[in-house]
């Protein structure tokens, strides 16, 4: 199994493979509207604007496992990410990435690419993976890691 494998929902209730991403260099990020974080999606969207010509796609999986920070049904968080932030990288529906009812593809990212002192578990919103034109999984941020920080990643990846 590899990352390609894996058929996801989008915030607009369509069916996405992940293989229509081949050969791209993917950031994978679980996001939240009321978290201290969340300004981080202007930094996305810079990123993204930067490096989709060259090959690079954001995908941001809302999550609302972390202290209930994302409570609004996708409609309203699409709409929250459009008008705050700009943002035009790819929105999927709100998943678990944590624990029994996680997401399939976040227990493949989490189990192939762990955490601080090994852990697993996704620890907070705006947890980033970065997966290269392959679908091998590079790295693994933690949620403080502002994205401007990843470019001489994404850079090396295009």
């Amino acid at each position: 199994m590899n990352i390609y494998d894996f058929e996801l929902i989008d915030i607009d209730s369509k069916r996405v493979s992940m293989s229509s991403y081949k050969n791209k260099v993917l950031l994978i990020v679980n996001v939240a509207s009321k978290c201290g974080f969340t300004p981080q999606y202007k930094e996305l969207e810079l990123l993204y604007k930067k490096y989709k010509d060259r090959g690079f796609e954001i995908l941001a999986f809302p999550s609302n496992q972390f202290a209930s920070q994302e409570p609004a049904p996708n409609s309203k968080i699409k709409e929250f990410c459009e008008l705050n932030f700009g943002v035009t990288f790819k929105l999927f529906a709100k998943i678990d990435v944590n624990e029994k009812n996680a997401d399939p593809l976040y227990k493949y990212l989490t189990s192939h690419k762990r955490g601080i002192f090994g852990t697993k578990a996704i620890k907070w919103n705006f947890t980033k993976f970065l997966i290269d034109r392959d679908g091998n999984i590079v790295k693994r941020y933690a949620p403080a890691t502002p994205p401007n920080k990843l470019q001489k990643d994404i850079e090396e990846l295009l």
